[in-house]
């Protein structure tokens, strides 16, 4: 049993066999870029999931450090994601902090079971319509959740669910605070125009060459925070801040502490503790394979990746953590950073460590209608906005499950919109493959009248499932008189499963009743061996099964032929 179970091999460990003097010069300015980028989304993330900014922080920290050190992934970041906000308010909502901790440690022990298992190819057999339909609805969720701060509204709690926030925003749009929407404003054009790279920095053409270089290595959500914060502070804004509300962040390392656990809890739990393993298998295993697109390095080990998230979700919850992933938008920028290996991710936690332990106190002036801005940029890049257009060019099943799992998310959760999206996949698929299996009739010319008046003969096509049985149930009342055959063609049956066996059964038995006979021939290897183990050969008997068509018509033509006196 345990020689099928995953190696536990880090791709850190790899690092040991060629790393060189300038890998690690690369890595570490990968590194301090993420680690700089990743503050502001972690304080984001955090807030806006209705937890302390600080548990953001320790999160990137201690996630990051624990997914680059023992994943499956090169370049991969881990840290608290965007995709996570809506699931992880309303887990706090409806069961408290500590319910939530306690979810993420047993969503990180399935994710980690995942990976032990090999299962983590699986996860890619989900329909990118799934993905699409949720990450959009995610998405949409995300930018409302953001308007209480990025308006200034003082709304002292906002609900979960998405019909409430519209009825609350609703009836606090009047108390919009001046300020607040032109400071998140500010911010969101800082982070859209702000030059990404030195060849498409479109927005800086009249700096000098080295100014635009310089530029385009600084990331727009800092400038975008740094300008907030600096504004707010010197002009004394009447905006809300992370001191106002929060206190600020403590300077200072996370203190190790047991959730209160218990039994009740745990089975209270199981919803929210697969919807976390869920989300997080998925987005790491898609961050991951962008991350091997933008790299000509080694493919991620999908196995190893899921055992690494598994390892930091349970870890980080005992220092206040919340749920943590891979990361697409820092993993992409660790990728334009120069990285080329894990080092990069270790770096960008311990960057991290520095910030917290040096500049803490200046996190109390941020406001947060800034880190609304950015939270609005992030839900606006998170969504696959142009496949909507492009629906009208795909299949109805493609537009019902991408559309059907959107509404879902957006109207109930993510839980109900994959396991709902899921099913529609399933029936459409099997719908799709019962109507590629086909029984139809065939005329052979040269088959000899007296055979071809006692006997009906029938190609089979595709794969022979539950789904498409009714097909050959219908052949049983093919034949006329008693003493015919019906013959099945099987050269172009490529499977078939027990469902479609047990419909052959209850073909024969009938035509056995009739006084008729069931012929089959040209059975591939597997309708063969299913065929023989189900007992179906047996009844059929030796001249009830034929290598090939043709043998049978040869048996048939002798028996035809009549003998010379």
């Amino acid at each position: 049993m345990f020689d099928k179970l995953h190696r536990f091999h880090p791709r850190s460990l790899d690092l040991l066999k060629d790393y060189s003097r300038a890998r690690f010069i690369a890595d570490l300015g990968a590194g301090f870029t993420v680690g700089v980028v990743a503050l502001p989304l972690a304080l984001a993330f955090a807030i806006a999931s209705g937890v302390k900014p600080e548990q953001g922080v320790f999160t990137a920290i201690i996630a990051g450090f624990l997914i680059s050190a023992l994943g499956g992934s090169s370049v991969q970041i881990g840290g608290p994601a965007g995709a996570f906000i809506v699931i992880i308010y309303g887990i706090q909502q409806r069961y408290g902090l500590g319910n939530l901790l306690i979810a993420t440690i047993l969503a990180g022990g399935l994710l980690l079971a995942m990976g032990a298992l090999k299962l983590g190819v699986l996860v890619r057999y989900i329909p990118v319509s799934i993905v699409i339909g949720f990450t959009n609805g995610i998405a949409i969720l995300i930018g409302l959740s953001q308007l209480k701060d990025f308006l200034g509204l003082h709304i002292d709690k906002m609900p979960a669910d998405f019909f409430s926030q519209l009825a609350v925003l609703s009836e606090h749009w009047r108390e919009v605070q001046p300020w607040a929407p032109l400071v998140g404003s500010a911010c969101v054009l800082i982070v859209v125009l702000w030059p990404k790279t030195y060849a498409m920095d479109r927005a800086a053409q009249g700096f000098k060459p080295k100014l635009r270089r310089w530029m385009s290595q600084l990331p727009g959500t800092v400038i975008a925070l740094a300008a907030a914060t600096a504004a707010t502070y010197f002009l004394h804004l009447p905006l809300d801040t992370i001191g106002s509300r929060f206190g600020g962040i403590p300077q200072g390392l996370p203190s190790f502490a047991l959730p209160d656990f218990s039994w009740s809890s745990a089975k209270m739990l199981l919803i929210p503790t697969i919807t976390i393993a869920l989300l997080g298998a998925i987005e790491s295993l898609l961050c991951a394979r962008v991350a091997d697109n933008l790299t000509e390095l080694k493919r991620h080990d999908p196995n190893q990746e899921l055992m690494a998230q598994g390892i930091a979700n349970i870890v980080t919850p005992f220092f206040g953590g919340i749920p943590a992933t891979g990361t697409i938008a820092r993993t992409v920028t660790n990728v334009r950073a120069g990285a080329s290996s894990p080092v990069a991710g270790i770096v960008h936690a311990l960057c991290l460590l520095i910030i917290i332990l040096v500049a803490a106190p200046l996190a109390a002036h941020i406001p947060l209608a800034a880190l609304a801005g950015i939270l609005l940029v992030v839900a606006w890049n998170m969504g696959d906005w142009h496949e909507f257009a492009r629906l009208r060019n795909f299949s109805l099943p493609y537009r019902t499950i991408l559309l059907g799992t959107f509404v879902l998310t957006v109207v109930f959760d993510l839980t109900v919109a994959v396991e709902v999206g899921l099913v529609l996949a399933c029936v459409f698929f099997i719908y799709r493959m019962s109507t590629l299996f086909k029984v139809e009739p065939m005329e052979l010319p040269y088959v000899a009248p007296a055979i071809a008046s006692n006997s009906k003969i029938y190609q089979l096509y595709g794969s022979l499932f539950f789904g498409a049985v009714g097909k050959v149930e219908n052949l049983a009342t093919a034949l006329g008189a008693e003493g015919h055959t019906l013959v099945l063609d099987a050269q172009m049956l490529i499977s078939m499963d027990t469902s479609g066996l047990d419909a052959l059964q209850q073909l024969q038995r009938t035509l056995e009743r009739q006084g008729q006979k069931l012929v089959l021939c040209g059975l591939n290897e597997q309708p063969a061996s299913l065929i023989r183990r189900g007992g179906l050969a047996e009844a059929l008997g030796p001249k009830g099964i034929y290598p090939d068509l043709s043998d049978w018509l040869l048996s048939q033509m002798q028996i035809a032929t009549p003998k010379p006196l």
